[in-house]
């Protein structure tokens, strides 16, 4: 017995702006309410947790409903646990790519919209439950009638005018915080995040820089981007190479071995530096749902549609200052930034310290033969260091562009340290320094 479309449409994310906004803000009043109670416990001198289980599966379960930017905003969340204990990690660790999934029927329902057929027409097989369900669709294995295995994304309805009601809440708390604090406009930042990600509802554009960032990747064999299946490929599908392997999240947990972790790191680092310094682009999703350890011993990457395109004169002056790093030597730091794009209303020695500060925290493995991410405290100390210089960071703005070249590269910073790998990393930004 076929299903009601109105009973199928109940079971999407919901729609509306004010009761999207009107889950947040309960989320937010529980959540609220567990840091209150972890600062008392703080005051009289307990250990307590920054966020109790239950507070932590509210966040999953919500976040994990609501989809959309929501999701994503978990995604980012889910990167940076170090003050949550590792059985409150667990549960966040979920937002990954293991949001509830929209039912069987909506899947092919959007595969007939937009392929013009049923799914058993469009493949020899299709699995009913899918692999992975994320923020903005979700992806299930299939077998194409070439027998040729293959990962199909299909995206929720009517996620794109979600997204943008989303994007459009989170503006208007973003200039009311720019207004009230009088310190610094957000607003620049923001809207290159929102582009980019209103950008990602368009699975063709997602295809062409998939098959794109195969170029940013050619000189890596190691590095595995899957190929474009075009003929099953519309704005709201999109079908690829089915990759075999875990993801890093779940090859993590299976105790790799001092070796692998050091191979998979290695890898790591090339997929998101190389494309960046060689082609202009960057992966600027990099959690750990959206890499894969291959049965083969390669990396696969995933998800493109966040992937990030610099302007020329970014990506040279960040190479630029990146090989004077690796070679060790000294470098007008102040004057590259400014050809980054910066601004900054500091004195120039001051503004230059600042910045050296930065770049000496986040170059340690780049300075040592023996570097252990296990125990690596840059994402801490780099946190701290803002923090200590709040007030005089604020005179010191990056372009709207490095709002992503951040996201990239803060997540390959947290996805080394759940690597826990140990070894001589100089050796490997001077592998990236050799591609340039």
């Amino acid at each position: 017995m076929a299903s009601d479309p109105s009973d199928l449409d109940d079971k999407l994310p919901p729609q509306g702006r004010f009761s999207r906004f009107r889950k947040l803000a309960g989320l937010s009043a529980q959540i609220s309410a567990d840091v209150l109670k972890s600062g008392a416990k703080r005051l009289v001198g307990q250990e307590p947790e920054l966020l109790s289980r239950a507070a932590a599966e509210k966040l999953v379960s919500t976040l994990g409903e609501l989809k959309g930017a929501a999701m994503k905003l978990g995604q980012a969340v889910s990167m940076d646990t170090e003050f949550l204990s590792p059985e409150v990690r667990q549960v966040i660790a979920r937002l990954q790519n293991e949001a509830p999934p929209m039912p069987y029927e909506l899947v092919a329902r959007v595969l007939r919209e937009e392929l013009g057929g049923a799914p058993e027409a469009l493949f020899r097989e299709l699995d009913r439950t899918p692999l992975a369900a994320a923020s903005l669709g979700q992806v299930h294995r299939a077998v194409l009638h070439d027998g040729r295995p293959v990962a199909v994304k299909v995206q929720y309805p009517g996620i794109a005018e979600t997204l943008s009601g989303d994007m459009d809440n989170l503006g208007l708390v973003v200039k009311t915080v720019s207004k009230a604090s009088r310190l610094t406009d957000g607003t620049a930042y923001f809207q290159e995040l929102r582009e980019e990600m209103l950008l990602e509802t368009d699975y063709l554009r997602e295809a062409s820089l998939c098959t794109a960032f195969v170029r940013g990747v050619a000189r890596m064999p190691d590095l595995k981007v899957p190929e474009v299946i075009s003929e099953r490929t519309t704005r709201r599908v999109l079908t690829l190479e089915l990759l075999q392997g875990r993801t890093l999240k779940d090859w993590v947990v299976s105790e790799p071995s001092a070796e692998e972790r050091y191979r998979v790191a290695r890898q790591l680092i090339l997929a998101i530096y190389a494309p960046f310094f060689t082609a202009g682009e960057m992966h600027a999703d990099p959690h750990p749902g959206n890499f894969m350890v291959l049965d083969d011993g390669r990396l696969g990457l995933l998800d493109f549609g966040s992937i990030k395109r610099f302007s020329p004169h970014f990506v040279d002056a960040n190479r630029r200052m990146f090989l004077h790093a690796v070679r060790l030597e000294s470098m007008d730091v102040l004057g590259l930034s400014r050809e980054v794009g910066f601004t900054t209303e500091l004195p120039d020695a001051e503004a230059a310290a600042l910045i050296q500060e930065v770049l000496h925290i986040a170059g340690r493995p780049m300075r040592s033969t023996a570097y252990d991410y296990a125990t690596c405290s840059i994402t801490r100390d780099m946190k701290l260091h803002f923090a200590r210089n709040a007030a005089r960071f604020l005179k010191i703005r990056p372009p709207a562009e490095a709002v992503m070249f951040f996201r990239s590269t803060g997540g390959l910073a947290q996805n080394l340290r759940l690597i826990g790998a140990q070894g001589d990393f100089r050796r490997v930004f001077q592998e990236v320094a050799s591609l340039l």
